[in-house]
């Protein structure tokens, strides 16, 4: 890879729409210290960059990244047992730099995701940026709130007594980032992590590559430098990151990946949190449903992102009945967003790498039949939005992932056979259901099971700080968003403060035994089957 000069940065970077506040003193200054010089961290890994994006060489690098983590694990562990990150007062400072951060580089990280995957101005903003903005004010105007010990309910012998479950930080934690939103994907856990108290090694993606070395060299500037840090090893040198025993691993990625990173975490019985790609979300378009409205939202959210979204809909289950209402209105869907050329389009994105895109293509030209789309373009990394019809269950694109703007659409014949499709599949992250029939969707709700379920739109059930949002099954465990974060990262402790004074009655658990004694405890443990377990006086 070629390294620019700072001269070149910014001429390049006047040339953006975001020039003025892009190439402020920040982004001199960095470029001054060699933020994209040869000599940095992050050139180490591209240089031994595959065109894909993957690690070719693991040594001496590996070994190089290796130990730079094992230092940046033992500075971090030093600073979380000295109490570093543990004072509400601090958390709350680093979530407001973090905040800062988005504010005064936004035209850095529209210029960076630009670059990783022409990514358009108002995407970044909506789905990366203010998502993250969101999550971190959330969990600032409630940490107090969610850090305050839960007093748990009281019963007959706890009355002189106090029942707390009290949420105490897990460690340090690993937080690995996928490349399909690499900001939100990387982030969004981290506000969770830093909320609950814990110290954190943040991993970005090596695919993202322009996006990861903003998030190296920026978050150093705005947190805490000992509690937080960014490493840039490839997905090949997981396993050995994670052999170094870490108190919690997030990750984000693909299924295999997920499932080395679990293994490995196995070893040092290292709890982990999967949120996995792999699966395929269905959608199904009931007869009875607004057809126009449907096209739209499914539209937006198949092909947002040149269709790099785990939690975009991978293939339709379309009722007969609605199937050719579809497919014209997802054209004129098709025409208005992106216009007759959507490679000419400034709101459609591209391929993160020619890797993905051959993964994309190849089953995209032995399945079905090409309704609308189809064009590639191997040098601009473009694969044109692609319906495809007359899509059955053993087509190669039903068969494996896809990250890429492809819509299969099957035909189904009835509600009974969409639900029997969909629960002969391994569990998804999302399950959608259109209809106007609140019958339809509470049976598709109650009878598939998912990590996720939306009616009447998709993805944005995993985007609410409200709702927690994670994988079942083949998709993943555990979960985040909001307070779900906030939990994942913290170890609910039970404690309970006993008082003294009713050593009357709990003398009855002593040795020497007899069988008077037994005779109360069994006489007061029927009873407590109707008064909420008052026996409780061992």
């Amino acid at each position: 890879m070629k390294w620019v000069s700072v001269a070149e940065q910014l001429h390049t970077s006047l040339r953006s729409p975001c020039a003025v506040p892009s190439v402020g003193w920040s982004g001199v200054k960095l470029a001054a210290i060699g933020l994209w010089s040869s000599g940095n961290a992050f050139s180490g890994v591209m240089n031994h960059a595959s065109p894909s994006g993957s690690l070719t060489d693991k040594s001496p690098c590996m070994k190089t990244r290796l130990l730079e983590c094992m230092e940046l694990l033992k500075r971090a562990r030093a600073a979380f047992q000295a109490g570093r990150a543990f004072d509400e007062s601090f958390r709350r400072v680093q979530l407001e730099a973090l905040v800062r951060m988005l504010v005064e580089h936004e035209c850095d990280f529209v210029d960076a995701l630009g670059r990783d995957l022409h990514k358009p101005r108002f995407e970044t903003v909506v789905s990366e940026l203010i998502l993250v903005k969101n999550e971190a004010l959330h969990a600032i105007n409630n940490l107090k709130k969610w850090m305050e010990p839960q007093q748990v309910e009281r019963n007959m012998t706890t009355t002189l007594d106090e029942c707390l479950v009290v949420c105490e930080p897990l460690g340090v934690v690993l937080i690995v980032g996928a490349w399909c939103s690499p900001v939100q994907l990387c982030l969004v856990p981290l506000v969770g992590a830093i909320a609950a108290g814990n110290c954190v090694i943040l991993n970005p993606s090596e695919c993202s590559s322009h996006t990861s070395e903003l998030l190296h060299h920026l978050i150093p500037s705005y947190l805490d430098n000992e509690c937080y840090h960014v490493t840039l090893a490839g997905v090949n040198d997981l396993t050995e990151i994670v052999d170094l025993k870490f108190d919690h691993v997030f990750f984000t990625g693909n299924r295999e990946d997920g499932g080395r990173v679990a293994q490995a975490a196995a070893r040092t019985l290292t709890p982990v949190t999967l949120v996995l790609g792999g699966g395929k979300n269905p959608c199904y378009v009931d007869k009875h449903c607004d057809i126009i409205t449907t096209a739209r939202r499914i539209t937006w959210a198949r092909f947002h992102n040149a269709g790099q979204s785990m939690v975009a809909p991978d293939y339709v289950l379309c009722h007969a009945e609605a199937k050719a209402q579809l497919l014209q209105a997802l054209r004129c869907c098709l025409l208005q967003f992106y216009g007759s050329d959507p490679q000419e389009s400034r709101s459609f994105g591209r391929i993160v790498n020619l890797e993905n895109l051959h993964r994309t293509t190849d089953p995209l030209r032995r399945s079905g039949k090409v309704a609308v789309g189809g064009q590639v373009n191997e040098a601009d990394k473009y694969i044109a939005p692609t319906i495809l019809s007359d899509v059955i269950d053993s087509d190669p694109i039903m068969q494996q992932e896809i990250f890429g703007p492809v819509l299969p659409i099957l035909t189904v014949n009835s509600i009974d056979e969409a639900i029997s499709f969909i629960s002969r599949r391994e569990k998804p992250l999302c399950v959608y259901a259109y209809s106007s029939n609140s019958k339809v969707i509470s049976r598709l709700m109650s009878e598939t099971s998912s990590g996720s379920f939306c009616s009447n739109d998709s993805v944005l059930q995993s985007l609410m700080v409200v709702l927690p949002f994670g994988g079942v099954g083949a998709s993943g465990m555990g979960s985040y968003h909001g307070r779900y974060s906030f939990d994942t990262f913290s170890h609910r402790k039970s404690c309970l403060l006993r008082n003294t004074c009713i050593e009357c009655v709990t003398y009855l658990r002593y040795p020497p035994y007899d069988e008077h004694n037994l005779s109360l405890m069994t006489w007061a443990s029927s009873l407590s089957q109707k008064s909420q377990g008052w026996c409780q006086i061992l």
